[in-house]
């Protein structure tokens, strides 16, 4: 295969996804983030997603992870994140970083850091790394799963655009930087309510029900 100028030359079998595994993972985090993203992080808040619940995060193979994660949550309501990253040779080449969490009477995830280094972008590993993230997210209850993007950051707003994410608001002056964001939002389909489980009359009963009081009324 032939690779774009400055481009990486690799296969998508290639590529390895796995989840945050410890500290020897934090120093690969940060360095990605720092090159890649305008927005400065303190060693603080990559602490506040790493070390503060260090009992939520996993590794393992995939299926695994995932029913720890599901387990979890009937614990640790409250909050718990996700972290994974992708690998390429052994190179940490693109990393995202999600909290669940309780806000304002909804069961939330939040996207806090997606980052893929510039050589390795434009083959869907950012899609995959976002679209795993909020698989885990809907398998663990959450409502809905927003994010915010800078205005000018058309990459972004695209990929997020193709996964269903809406633009929620605009956030002035929400970087420091002094450029604005639009906040991201994708919901999650609510579950049709099962009535007959529920012992209640089903949506076509309801509906012959009502038909018949309406003509007897008439």
């Amino acid at each position: 295969m032939e690779a774009e100028e400055g481009k990486a030359e690799f296969e998508a079998s290639e590529i390895e996804y796995v989840s945050y595994g410890g500290e020897h993972h934090l120093p690969l985090i940060m360095k990605l983030v720092d090159q890649e993203l305008s927005e400065p992080y303190s060693i603080f808040t990559y602490r506040y997603f790493v070390y503060l619940w260090p009992h939520l995060s996993f590794l393992v193979i995939a299926f695994y992870f995932l029913l720890l994660k599901l387990n979890a949550k009937s614990l640790f309501r409250p909050l718990f994140q996700l972290k994974l990253q992708a690998f390429h040779k052994g190179k940490c080449v693109g990393t995202v970083v999600c909290k669940m969490g309780d806000h304002r009477h909804t069961f939330r995830g939040y996207i806090a850091m997606l980052v893929v280094l510039n050589p390795y972008r434009g083959r869907g590993i950012a899609t995959e790394l976002v679209s795993r993230s909020i698989q885990v997210m809907m398998e663990s209850g959450c409502e809905e799963v927003t994010l915010e993007a800078e205005v000018t950051n058309k990459g972004a707003l695209a990929l997020y655009g193709r996964l269903g994410f809406i633009r929620a608001k605009r956030l002035f002056r929400y970087y420091l930087n002094g450029v604005d964001a639009f906040r991201l939002k994708l919901l999650f389909p609510r579950p049709e309510p099962n009535y007959s489980a529920s012992g209640l009359a089903t949506r076509d009963e309801a509906e012959g029900l009502d038909e018949g009081i309406n003509s007897v009324l008439t």
